[in-house]
């Protein structure tokens, strides 16, 4: 990032922080499952629909956020997704019993499903091209950095004041940050009377020349039939089979399965979003570094996507095999580590590909489609532990699930159907 007086780095901290937040509050139902589920006596049946229960309104506003954040820009809508999942972790601490939860998950998955589609629009609309993995990467950071911290953060407060607190706790934090995100924001670089000129003239050569960033009309068909959204969407699916399967169910795997203390689950489990938060970062760079040297755009997104997603989905299928705690804890650190390394090129192959009054839109068709696999991956693994008694087959699932969405990026997505920018008027 090469221009002085660099305000779109206070943007991309504060996307970073959200998805902080984000992934703090989506990771706190496993982590206060197992006070959860001795306060309600719940099966591993009810809770993997509890589970499940979050995607349902999570994919389907998925969508609908990245297609509002382009008809009324990121800003906005990220405002009212942080308020919106807030208020409903604060709602958690009410449930009382499998339905109330079930629809509070519902309704929380909702209020985050616009979040990562229109950081990604508000990513494109303040970076130029070749920031624009790094900043993703970076912004999308705080999801590991976030399921890293849920651990020994939910863990405490769970053990120290009550699971219900801890939900309180996360619901003003997000309160907070929604209104610090309408004090120091702006839609554009150009509102914001703390972007410099110079730094404004670099941001808008890197741009791609389009019309309006945000509130021109938005084709959805055109959208949703290009083959490289759909088919990265396909890809993202099977990568969050894997994500999903970890978040809900690891925490339940060391405890259930490995037999180890809740105070030691809610350490260990944070090891692999350590490694997490590294991918995360690494891959934006690693990707936006391979473009400079090549100057070959889909391949420096698809050598480290693929890559990535073929060695950590391996690792999830080894991990259902190994008896020590100590190596399967190992090895999934390594598979997240590998998992988080490869997310940052999914974003920028969707930026690659649809001009830039669209990516809202593309983003959230992507993410919403990617993300049907939380509703059945933690109901399909709750089934499977419940019939089989194991954890095994649960494993073998998600990494070859993972395995097959590496195939699918690496035989249809090659860059040769990214639609037209229009002709302003």
């Amino acid at each position: 990032m090469k221009s002085r007086g660099k305000y779109r780095t206070t943007i991309l901290m504060m996307l970073l922080l959200a998805t902080v937040i984000n992934y703090i509050d989506r990771s706190a139902l496993s982590i206060a499952m197992p006070f959860i589920t001795r306060d309600f006596h719940l099966t591993a049946g009810e809770k993997g629909m509890i589970f499940g229960a979050f995607s349902i309104g999570y994919a389907v506003f998925n969508f609908l956020g990245g297609y509002l954040s382009d008809r009324f820009g990121g800003r906005s809508v990220l405002s009212v997704s942080m308020t919106g999942w807030s208020i409903a972790c604060g709602l958690t601490a009410a449930v009382s019993g499998f339905w109330s939860m079930l629809l509070i998950r519902v309704a929380f998955g909702m209020g985050e499903g616009p979040n990562a589609a229109t950081a990604n629009k508000v990513v494109n609309t303040w970076f130029p091209i070749d920031e624009r993995a790094t900043a993703a990467g970076v912004g999308q950071a705080g999801g590991p950095i976030g399921g890293a911290l849920a651990g020994p953060v939910v863990g405490f407060l769970a053990l120290a004041f009550g699971w219900r607190a801890a939900f309180i706790v996360m619901a003003v934090l997000g309160i907070t940050w929604a209104i610090a995100w309408r004090l120091l924001s702006t839609e554009t670089p150009a509102q914001h009377p703390k972007v410099s000129r110079e730094e404004l003239a670099h941001i808008e050569a890197g741009q791609e020349a389009v019309t309006a960033p945000s509130g021109g009309k938005v084709s959805i068909r055109e959208v949703i039939t290009t083959r490289a959204v759909l088919t990265t969407g396909i890809s993202l699916f099977c990568y969050n089979y894997i994500l999903f399967f970890f978040i809900s169910w690891f925490p339940s795997y060391l405890v259930d399965a490995k037999n180890i203390s809740l105070k030691d689950m809610s350490l260990v489990s944070s090891l692999p979003w350590i490694t997490g938060a590294i991918g995360f970062l690494s891959g934006g760079f690693l990707v936006d570094a391979i473009y400079r040297r090549t100057g070959k755009r889909m391949f420096s997104r698809k050598v480290v996507l693929v890559t990535s997603l073929l060695i950590a989905a391996s690792c999830i299928v080894l991990t259902g095999f190994v008896d020590a705690v100590s190596t399967a804890v190992g090895v999934m650190t390594i598979a997240i580590g590998l998992l988080m390394l490869a997310a940052p090129a999914y974003w920028a192959i969707i930026q690659d590909s649809v001009p830039r009054h669209q990516v809202g839109t593309a983003s959230g068709f992507m993410h919403g489609l990617a993300n049907c696999s939380g509703i059945v991956g933690p109901a399909i693994t709750g089934f499977l532990i419940q019939s089989t008694g194991s954890f095994v087959s649960a494993f073998v699932l998600a990494g070859v699930v993972g395995l097959i969405g590496s195939l699918i990026l690496a035989c249809f997505v090659d860059g040769t159907d990214r639609m037209p920018e229009p002709t302003p008027a």
